[in-house]
């Protein structure tokens, strides 16, 4: 493995871990958490597959994992049900958790768009750049894809996800 090819994705990685837990630390560790399983698991990684979809799945599992352990650890002291943080985090990883399955659903070209438009906020004339495909068309896309996403998330598409509010 390349470390300059991990070192790429860090960016994005720690964009993502900061809207997750809203705290730059915590933030930090993650990432550093998440690369370090890389890391190890790199054996695991299918040739040829998209890296930085890998690395996310890697970071997500983690992040439920940890937040698991915190709950637990909290519901030992019996403060779960009392603390509002607490509630907010379940809730947080809950809405994760969702759009994380919702993003799952769509295609590679809708997942892509939505990532590289939404997540990464590139310019359409950027994405149509990366993606080596016209304006026009990359905007249509993306529409498409926000009206899969939308759907998935408010159970318009069937029962897979469901609504927590």
């Amino acid at each position: 493995m390349n470390y300059h090819t991990l070192a790429e994705h860090i960016p994005s990685l720690r964009r993502y871990a900061i809207a997750l837990l809203h705290d730059r630390s915590r933030a930090d560790d993650l990432v550093q958490d998440t690369l370090e399983r890389a890391m190890k698991k790199f054996s695991l990684f299918v040739k040829d597959s998209d890296l930085r979809a890998w690395l996310f799945t890697i970071m997500h599992n983690i992040f439920i994992n940890q937040l698991s352990r915190r709950r637990e650890i909290a519901d030992t002291d019996g403060q779960t049900a009392q603390h509002p943080s607490a509630q907010n985090v379940a809730e947080e990883m809950i809405v994760a958790r969702d759009i994380m399955n919702a993003l799952q659903q769509l295609t590679d070209e809708q997942r892509s768009i939505i990532l590289l438009i939404g997540l990464e906020q590139l310019s359409y004339d950027e994405a149509a750049r990366v993606l080596k495909l016209p304006v026009g068309t990359v905007m249509s896309r993306l529409a498409r894809a926000r009206e899969r996403l939308h759907a998935l998330l408010n159970d318009e598409a069937g029962p897979q996800l469901r609504r927590v509010k």
